[in-house]
């Protein structure tokens, strides 16, 4: 029984296989998911609007894999979400919110989170 850490069994196995230069996308309830594509896994962890949010999943998240840099949506600069991930990546990017959602198909997981803040979404480049 695992006692601390992600307790979640898929998003811990789907962590578990990331390698260096895989992304991640961690994503408010909002964000169009690529279910389906080929390489790419969804993990939905949403359960009501806010739970869990996306400060949470993302430390979590933070916790159990090295990121290398990251990208969030040029338009979330001004959500409370933007300061967080600021706060937390050193090296963070911003693109607009419509390439962060064209490269969605490209990542090798998506994590929906039941964030209802509007861009609260982040690309997390793994690193070794």
């Amino acid at each position: 029984m695992v006692r601390h850490g992600i307790l979640n069994a898929p998003l811990a196995g789907a962590l578990a296989r990331l390698g260096h230069t895989h992304q991640v996308v961690i994503a408010d309830a909002g964000l169009p998911l690529p279910y389906g594509v080929p390489g790419c896994t969804v993990v939905d962890l949403a359960l009501v609007a806010g739970i869990p949010r996306f400060e949470q999943v993302l430390d979590a998240v933070l916790d159990v894999i090295v990121v290398e840099r990251a990208e969030a949506a040029l338009e979330s600069q001004t959500h409370p979400a933007h300061e967080w991930v600021a706060r937390r990546i050193d090296n963070l990017t911003l693109i607009s919110h419509e390439e962060l959602k064209a490269r969605l198909p490209q990542t090798q997981l998506v994590v929906r989170t039941g964030e209802s803040t509007p861009f609260a979404n982040v690309i997390l480049h793994c690193g070794v």
